[in-house]
């Protein structure tokens, strides 16, 4: 942090010296701080797609939404292959419950980058608050492909299925999502759940317990 101060002090218009401080910055949580540099940064050199980015990424730890998708469309406008801004993006859309926007945003960055599990699994998410099940289901699965310890995708297919009808699969899927994550509180739970709806209420107390 002193070396870029010192940097900025003997040439104050050196935006990669600003952008690094925000870095930092953000790195220990002074996200006000890191705001400041980001935007020092873009105020000397605006075509700063990373700056851009990294400012959108703080506004959105601060909660500041609109601000965030604002600089994550700056960046993509800078930079139109930029998967992972558009999939911040879409996280940021989906926050604001703009679901369809962020459908899009999620499939861009899927179409620049297919093998990003967690885009996938937020794609998925999306898709079953809009209630497209069918779709849902093949995103997680997909996710599940990229990323096969995914218990939390694991744990969303098994919801999916559940809402579907499909409870012999649902269960599949809580358990699978217990292997790799033992602790899996709400996966414990929900197989109870799944396995009472089958009848088979002693592996249902046990999954209760655990």
């Amino acid at each position: 942090e002193a070396s870029y101060t010192q940097a900025i002090a003997l040439k104050p218009d050196y935006a990669q010296a600003h952008y690094n401080l925000g870095n930092t910055l953000k790195e220990l949580g002074r996200l006000d701080e890191a705001e400041a540099s980001y935007t020092q940064a873009i105020a000397f050199r605006p075509d700063f797609t990373d700056a851009h980015y990294n400012l959108g990424n703080t506004l959105k730890e601060l909660g500041r939404l609109d601000e965030a998708k604002t600089s994550y469309t700056q960046a993509i406008a800078l930079k139109p292959d930029y998967a992972q801004a558009h999939s911040n993006l879409g996280g940021t859309l989906q926050e604001l419950g703009r679901l369809d926007e962020a459908k899009t945003s999620y499939t861009q960055a899927i179409a620049l980058k297919p093998d990003y599990p967690e885009v996938h699994y937020n794609l998925a998410n999306t898709l079953k608050e809009l209630g497209r099940l069918d779709e849902a289901e093949a995103s997680y699965t997909q996710a599940i492909a990229f990323k096969p310890d995914y218990a939390e995708a694991h744990y969303n297919l098994g919801n999916t299925l559940q809402e579907l009808g499909r409870s012999d699969e649902a269960k599949t899927c809580y358990t699978q999502a217990i292997a790799f994550k033992p602790d899996f509180a709400e996966a414990h739970y929900n197989l109870g759940n799944t396995l009472k709806e089958l009848g088979r209420l002693d592996e249902a107390e046990a999954s209760y317990t655990q």
